[in-house]
């Protein structure tokens, strides 16, 4: 077999074999195939698809293209969390320590931005010496002695994803379904997930811009979870506006600390809680939703989902004076907040317009390798359907120079539209996928 064969028959829309798959997986990792095989590959699989067979195939073939990891001898249910990429989208950060302080192991591996997606590790290095490299060895020994890990993908374990993902942010081949669908799920098969709930976001600011989109996604991940025996759940959530009010790492660090506190903006929190009780539910801690809920909206009102997201950070290196005392987190020099100039409801807070000036302040990446600006990004201060008077604060720029923050003030004026007209909120979730 060769690689460019194999490349010539996805442009010409045909429908690779197992063998096939596997042949270039293993091709890739080994760097037989090089980066700029593997980019028209991927550009030919973005243009023209995969059936679920062959989506299937690459899924299970980038799981086992390194070593797998067995964690039914320390948990036992693996629970694990994902979203498909948002704007804003920090809830691994609360959703978790709100499992794992009623009593679930929660280990999860999670990836940096992608895009205009922010990247959970970026959200979470904005931590002075918070580590996301655990070994497989520490990552184990961790979720026995407390519970909880969220640490980046380890090299060993789906190498196939590794490169893929880095490389997919580059060359614009991101939003591809069955790219998405077997990233998403090569990992949690390889980490040993058991169950998991699957955050399929849709709008203009997710790579799944239709709600037909998103069911597709979420049918085709809920099919391979199922042929691979394992449980997921997936929730279609919108993101046409930004979910909650921050965007930008060390901001939403921040909104999802005042979360932890009894906080945040009320989207937010509510997706949040919504999350982590099918979690609950799926790690058999509770009988059903209902109950799975009271147990979350318990340990964050006393206290004991903030303390476990502490013993997250210590646990892995990072500084707990920052987020004790968050004003010793990253600060941009220029900050300006614009007003509102007319009063009237607000349509549209376009997701996508956001999320992309954001990276352009420096919070996300343009090209591989970018270095992160953790303290720059937008605070959005109204919902789509408020009120708005002129005058009241519309959003914040947060930027590393003046020339930065004056583009990010015309982008994001734009992106908000006012109107004299009354219109609907927009919905958290769509439908749930099971």
């Amino acid at each position: 077999m060769k690689a460019v064969d194999i490349i010539i028959k996805k442009r010409e829309h045909k429908e690779l074999s197992k063998e096939e798959i596997e042949f270039f997986v293993q091709g890739f990792v080994k760097g037989v195939i090089p980066d700029y095989q593997a980019s028209a590959w991927a550009m030919a699989v973005l243009l023209n698809g995969m059936s679920d067979r062959e989506t299937t195939d690459l899924t299970i073939a980038m799981a086992y293209s390194g070593e797998t990891m067995d964690l039914s001898q320390v948990v036992e249910v693996c629970l694990d969390k994902h979203s498909t990429g948002g704007v804003g989208d920090k809830t691994t950060l609360v959703v978790e320590p709100l499992v794992a302080a009623c009593g679930l192991p929660f280990g999860k591996m999670s990836g940096r931005g992608l895009g205009f997606s922010g990247g959970t590790l970026d959200k979470m290095e904005s931590i002075p010496g918070y580590r996301v490299d655990l070994s497989r060895a520490e990552f184990i020994r961790q979720l026995k002695e407390i519970g909880i890990v969220l640490s980046g993908q380890s090299t060993d374990l789906a190498p196939a994803d590794g490169k893929m993902y880095a490389l997919r942010d580059v060359t614009g081949t991101v939003p591809s379904m069955p790219l998405i669908a077997s990233s998403i799920m090569s990992k949690k098969i390889a980490g040993g997930a058991q169950a998991m709930v699957l955050d399929v976001k849709v709008g203009v600011g997710a790579f799944m811009t239709t709600l037909e989109e998103a069911r597709q996604l979420a049918r085709l991940m809920v099919s391979i979870a199922a042929l691979s025996g394992r449980k997921a759940v997936c929730m279609l959530s919108d993101m046409n506006q930004p979910l909650g009010n921050a965007v930008g790492n060390s901001l939403e660090l921040l909104e999802a600390i005042d979360t932890l506190h009894g906080g945040g903006p009320g989207d937010f929190v509510e997706h949040c809680l919504a999350a982590a009780a099918y979690l609950v539910v799926l790690g058999k801690g509770a009988k059903n939703l209902a109950q799975g809920r009271e147990m979350v909206e318990t340990v964050l009102k006393n206290g004991k989902a903030w303390e476990t997201f502490r013993k997250l950070v210590i646990a892995q290196g990072g500084d707990v004076r920052t987020i004790d005392n968050p004003d010793l987190l990253p600060k941009a020099p220029f900050i300006e907040t614009v007003v509102a100039t007319t009063s009237g409801y607000l349509k549209e807070v376009n997701a996508r317009e956001i999320g992309e000036t954001s990276v352009d302040l420096g919070a996300g990446r343009i090209k591989k390798g970018d270095p992160i600006d953790y303290s720059v990004g937008v605070l959005i201060h109204h919902k789509v359907g408020e009120f708005v008077v002129a005058g009241e604060p519309l959003f914040t720029v947060h930027a590393n120079a003046m020339d930065k923050l004056l583009v990010a003030k015309r982008r994001i004026k734009q992106a908000h539209i006012i109107q004299d007209e009354f219109c609907e909120p927009l919905p958290l979730f769509y439908e749930i996928v099971e």
